[in-house]
């Protein structure tokens, strides 16, 4: 899908950035959020909301620790500075929406009027990476025609069929995947939310995962964190609501713990990549390994 998608937009003169900053950045996150509407259509809500906590987690423990394993990342930029203080204010506005019954006495849910709050948030988020863009690149949405490949008649067939196939692809997918998570957590005799966080999560994570191991064999330290922080804005800020917005969901037992355990892991990274030697070398990714794996099971066993 997001192969096909570029080849079209470039064949049709849309600059490559615009092609990076929508089809490649919503391609990543696609699999979650396809996985959450089918799940929110089909009523599985609270595998839908293990599968972005779980996925966030698995980001910001399991991919940054093994990126970190395969090679130490030193951070510069502006992601400390912007991307992780906006990722920090997503998780904790979601973690103060979750609190329903110690602030409210009623059952905790996200409803519809939550969705919209996290959603205007990720509006304030598009605004400012447009802004910055902008500012840095000189206009860089002003392109000549002339200056971009132009697709021929048959490649532009070629690649919507490639954005069919993949679209469809994608809803089989995400259909087989709720029906067997549900099937799954019956068998296990567990929450549908510990099935989400533990099978279905890292599933919609490879390509994060894939992405970051690249990242990091090239050195590229900024793409491969920056993939993940925006991966947990985009799941946070837009995947989870959508699916709100479709159906309530109701947080599972755990589910404001799972929030304020990414929460957790998104502050660690501040002292991580501003003390000392400022990067996260390999010890440290063995320690974020670790503790993922410790929190996984014991979200099994009380699970």
């Amino acid at each position: 899908m997001v192969r096909g998608a570029s080849g079209l937009a470039a064949g049709y003169g849309v600059p490559p950035l615009v092609v990076g900053m929508t089809v490649v950045a919503f391609g990543t996150s696609a699999p979650e959020l396809v996985v959450n509407v089918v799940g929110s259509v089909s009523g599985e809500t609270a595998l839908a909301f293990g599968n972005i906590m779980g996925s966030n987690l698995a980001n910001l423990a399991l991919v940054l620790g093994v990126a970190a394993i395969i090679t130490p990342i030193a951070l510069r930029g502006q992601i400390i500075r912007r991307e992780l203080p906006l990722l920090l204010l997503a998780s904790a506005v979601l973690f103060v929406l979750t609190l329903d019954h110690p602030l409210r006495r009623l059952a905790p849910v996200l409803d519809r009027s939550d969705a919209i709050v996290m959603l205007l948030l990720f509006g304030i988020f598009i605004y400012i990476t447009v802004l910055d863009f902008l500012r840095q690149l000189q206009d860089p949405l002003i392109t000549t025609l002339d200056d971009l490949p132009i697709a021929s008649h048959l490649e532009k067939k070629a690649n919507w069929i490639l954005v069919i196939l993949g679209i469809a692809g994608l809803a089989l997918g995400a259909k087989l995947t709720i029906d067997s998570g549900s099937e799954l957590a019956a068998a296990m005799g567990v929450s549908p939310v510990i099935v989400g966080m533990l099978v279905v999560a890292i599933g919609t994570s490879l390509p994060e995962l894939v992405t970051s191991i690249f990242a990091a064999l090239k050195g590229d330290a900024d793409l491969c964190v920056g993939n993940v922080i925006g991966s947990n804005i985009f799941n946070l800020m837009f995947v989870l609501p959508i699916s709100a917005l479709i159906k309530p969901l109701a947080v599972p037992a755990g589910g404001s713990l799972d929030i304020f355990t990414t929460l957790v892991f998104s502050f660690a990274l501040i002292p991580v990549f501003i003390v000392g030697r400022k990067m996260m070398n390999r010890s440290i990714g063995v320690l974020f390994l670790l503790a993922y794996a410790a929190y996984m099971l014991v979200r099994f066993y009380s699970g």
